[in-house]
Order: C-alpha cells, then structure tokens, then sequence
C-alpha cells in the first residue's frame, strides 16, 4: 500500500462539500449533462471543488446571479435555448439549437459583471483554437450585451464514463483504451499551455464510433474558479483515477463520487493499487493508475518512479505491451450432415419414402432409372450435346473479338456502380450543376465539418475553400477513415469525370450513390467507390460513364499545412457528364 498523496483532493467527489462527507443527492441521478449525453453524476451540477478554488466562500454568495432566461429565448438571432441543464454557483448552462447551421449545442452562460466572466472568456478562446478533435470543441465566445456565452459541442450519440461505469468495471482493452486516448489528448493540450484541472467521470465522453473525448478544456476549472499551482500534476493524478476506478469500479480515494462507491472501509487512507482490490485487473495497467495518482516518490511497486506530467504516462502507457482487444467469439458450426440423394428437388434433405402398405406385404424397391445400353446411349448423347454447345459458344465469343466488340459479359472487379446499367450516350465533358453541397463526417462524434464553409467548394472562386478540422495526422489522427463533401445534382444525371481543386497534395476517392436513391445517403454504405487520384488539382474519372444524383468526395489522405497540423482544404468542384 502507498500513502494517499494529498494532491489528489483536488480530483475528489465534487458532491462533497468542503467537508468530503456528502454524497449525491437522489435528485442528481440520471441528470443530463451539458454535451447532450446522459449521466448519472451530472459534472455540471455539482458544487464547486473544497480545494484549488480562488473565491471565497463570501464572494461565491455575493456573485451576481444566473440570467433568468427562458426556452425559446436567441441569443445573437441564431442560438436558441431550449433547455436548462445546470444552474449553479452564479452561471448555468444550456441544451440549444443552432438554427443557421440546424443541430444542437451547449450553452454556458454568465452574467458580464460575474467575476469570472473573463477568465471564462479566455479559457474559451483558448480552447477553441487547440482544434484537437479529441476534445468537444468550444464553437463560440461572445460578449454581448450584458451576458456573457461559450457554445460548444452537442454529442447526442456519446455516452459519459460515468454511464460506462455504471454497470461495473471497464474490459481491460476498454479500460487500456480510456487511458491512452485520454492521456495522448491531454498531453497535446499541456504543449499549447492548457489544462484542464477538472477532469472527472462526467467530462470523459465515449462516441459510437469508440472513440473518448474530453468536454471542458479550461472552461470547466474558469467556470468554477479553480486553479493550480502544478497544472500538469493535477491532471495526471486525474487521468489515473479515471483509470482506477474503470479497473476496480471503486472511486479510489475515501468517499463515494461519481456513482461508485469509495475506499474508506476497505482501507482508510491508504492508497491500493488495483489488482488488489479486485481480481482479475491487468498488473501493468494497475501499477500505471498507482505512478499517475502517487506523486509523493511512493508507488505500489516502489521500482517506478512517479508519472508527474501526461507526457511521462504517455510514455509509460508506450512502453507496456500492447494489450489487444479480445477475439471474438463465433457460434459453433451445426454438426455435420451426409447430404445424401438429391429427392424431388431437395438437396441434403430427407429421402422420401414410399407409402406403407398392408401389414406385411414386401417393401418394393424401384430400380435406377434407364439401366444397361440404354442409359449408356443417353449418357454419351447429352456430353456430345454439351461439346457443341461449348464449341458455338467459343466462335461467337471469338467472333465479337475480332470485330472489335467487347465480350458481353460484366468485368468482375467493377464495383457495384460500375455495373450498374450503363447511359448509351459518350462522355460529353460538360459541366453539370451542382445543387447543394454538404459536409460528411459519418465517423465523428459531431456528423459535421466546418458546415458555414461548404459553399466554398462550389462558389466558381478558387481563393476560397471549404476546410476540414484540424489533426494531428495525415490519416485523420487514427480517429476515423475520412471526410468529405456530398454533391447534390439535384436528380440522377450523366457523370463521367469530378475535377477537385486542393491546397496542399491530398488523397480522395469518387464514390456515388446508385441511380435510383431519392434520398441523401446517411452512411458510407449509401456509396459504392469509381476511381481515387491524389494531388494538388485532381481529376477522378469514371471508366464509364455513370447516372447518379448524388456525388461523395471522400478526403482520405491530409497534407501538412502551415500550422504544423494536418487538414483537407478543397478550393473547388466541378462535376462533367
């Protein structure tokens, strides 16, 4: 056992209260938290930390109070409230909808004259221009009037760890998951300057597509005041908590947070490491939780040195072996089966019997069909019938050949758009209008990718340019497959070649929808690839010409831009039949 280190109060149960002995109130159950996921320990709605909080207890009551807004209310004539989520400690926060761009956001508000309308507003800004995707992204920080608003992220579809947990501990290739990305983002964001400070069950959010995300950079710590004098320390004890309580679904410290139940009955005020609280928990990850959260010189092992910063348990989590996921499991195959005679049809089936007669009488057995010389006649006629067959067919085929035809049968390794039914007409290289333009992220926790941007693409000006997030690799940050834009026609038309104009070389792929879907695709499936080229000014060409309505340019390859980052810009498309 080790030594709890006294840093790590800064992490506790945020319900505590500044004596550490409240627990969560029933009320605080299934609350919904401000990036639209379901929780049962809403991190909004907790009171602010015992400890690393800058205002007093007098200047917390004396702080101008919450905006008493309602649903229906706009902010800039364009944010509209549609639900009041947390109301806490001088600012609340929101579930709106943003009807210029039509999908869901959060909305933190707090009056101008609060006194941490300005760091608030600083920490906002400073989140928002990390760009990292594995963080919910901060959209917008206004000052106006006499309120002050940071909109964010809304993720419908992801669910907080707090949710995860609530039905025990994590698989360990999950649980080996949780700790890498997390600590991987963390680590990019304390490069830039920023920390969290406030990273609990509630503000780690899991997507669909599994992947976690951090909601919260700076803003969480600005809204409730909290700071530190050892930013990067604070987190990491953080982020090993996160991991203990995933390994052991106990909350590692005395009191129950967060839904779990804590260690003071089983242990006082000693720190266990994991595998000794529960059987079963990988060693490597266990003594990883303890070096994280243990930063007195004191770990479960006493041989590692304490990780004191992200970047030295990034290093740490490099340094294990790799953990993989489990095999997956398959049913086991019937037991096999002699197929028998082909019967009346049914292959394999049961043959057939002949129906019963008197008692007694002999069972009668039908001899083979044709037996003797004659059998052997037919025999011999059918193979001479099927030589001739083979032999006309094969002059035809020749024939076409040296006519300069083509053989009429389907080339196997066309793809399914391909081979579809064919327009008589040639290519025609005539500019096809566009309708719309749409942005598509069908792997990302928010479906959409700079959407105010996507005119850009098909404005006729190769100044301006539609662009993806940024990463922090050409291949997405090994976050999803791709991105792109999807080309509305308007309805099914001729294509025969998609021209794209990129700043930086990038990879991309034609895909298509089929000629007879009325609707905009939803997923990758609703497309079927033609052609990929790569490139500054790219053409992808079909084989054959094609009808479709709806046309994908599916980004799968980033250049470097200037930033030191990784992002896909399109300056231009023309579709031509």
């Amino acid at each position: 056992m080790a030594e709890r280190s006294t840093a790590a109060v800064d992490v506790a149960d945020e319900s505590g209260g500044t004596d550490g002995k409240g627990k969560p109130s029933a009320s605080a159950v299934e609350r919904t938290t401000a990036d639209g996921s379901t929780d049962h320990d809403s991190d909004d709605s907790a009171s602010a930390d015992a400890s690393g909080i800058s205002d007093t207890a007098d200047e917390v009551r004396q702080a101008p109070q919450p905006p008493e807004l309602h649903s229906g209310h706009k902010l800039a004539r364009r944010y509209r409230l549609e639900e009041c989520i947390t109301r806490l400690d001088g600012f609340s926060s929101w579930r709106a909808v943003d009807e210029k761009l039509r999908r869901a956001v959060g909305v933190h508000l707090l009056a101008a004259d609060h006194p941490r309308a300005r760091p608030v507003l600083a920490a906002a800004r400073s989140a928002a221009l990390l760009g990292d995707p594995r963080f919910v992204q901060v959209l917008d920080a206004v000052e106006e009037n006499d309120l002050v608003y940071v909109v964010h992220e809304w993720l419908p579809d992801a669910t907080s760890l707090t949710a995860l947990l609530a039905s025990g501990p994590l698989p360990t290739h999950e649980a080996y998951q949780l700790v890498t990305q997390i600590t991987q983002a963390m680590a990019a964001a304390h490069r830039e300057g920023l920390a969290h400070l406030r990273l609990t069950p509630g503000c780690v959010l899991r997507t669909a597509a599994g992947q976690y995300r951090i909601r919260g950079l700076a803003v969480n710590a600005a809204l409730r005041g909290i700071t530190s004098d050892h930013p990067q320390r604070t987190d990491t004890e953080a982020i090993g908590a996160l991991l203990y309580a995933s390994l052991t679904h106990r909350w590692p410290y005395g009191e129950d947070a967060y839904g779990l139940g804590g260690m003071a009955e089983l242990t006082g005020d000693s720190l266990v490491p994991p595998d000794q609280v529960r059987a079963g928990v990988h060693r490597g990850l266990s003594e990883l939780a303890m070096r994280a959260m243990v930063n007195d010189g004191a770990t479960a092992s006493r041989q590692e040195q304490p990780c004191t910063t992200p970047e030295e348990l990034a290093k740490a989590i490099a340094a294990l072996p790799r953990i993989r996921p489990p095999e997956p499991e398959f049913a086991a195959p019937p037991p096999y089966q002699s197929p028998g005679y082909r019967q009346q049809g049914v292959y394999g089936g049961p043959v057939p019997r002949p129906p019963a007669g008197p008692a007694g009488a002999p069972t009668v057995t039908t001899p083979p069909a044709l037996p003797g010389r004659a059998g052997k006649v037919l025999k011999w006629s059918v193979s001479a019938l099927l030589i001739a067959a083979l032999g006309l067919g094969s002059w035809q085929l020749a024939d076409t050949l040296l006519k300069g035809g083509e053989p009429p049968a389907p080339d196997p390794g066309q793809s399914e758009i391909e081979q579809q039914k064919q327009p008589e007409t040639a290519p025609t290289g005539k500019p096809v209008e566009i309708s719309l333009a749409k942005d598509f992220d069908p792997f990302g926790g928010d479906p959409t990718e700079n959407s105010d941007q996507v005119g850009n693409a098909i404005d006729g000006d190769a100044g301006t340019f539609w662009q993806t997030m940024y990463y922090n690799s050409a291949k997405f940050g090994n976050l999803k497959d791709g991105v792109g834009l999807i080309l509305d026609l308007g309805e099914s038309r001729q294509i025969s070649t998609v021209k794209v104009g990129f700043r930086g070389s990038t990879s991309a792929d034609f895909l298509a929808a089929d000629e007879d879907t009325a609707q905009l695709p939803g997923s990758l499936n609703g497309f079927s690839k033609v052609s990929s080229g790569s490139g500054t000014e790219v053409e992808l060409k079909a084989k054959k010409p094609i009808r479709t309505r709806y046309v994908l340019v599916w980004l799968t390859e980033l250049p470097l831009t200037e930033e030191g980052n990784y992002r896909g810009r399109i300056t231009e498309v023309e579709v031509l039949s």
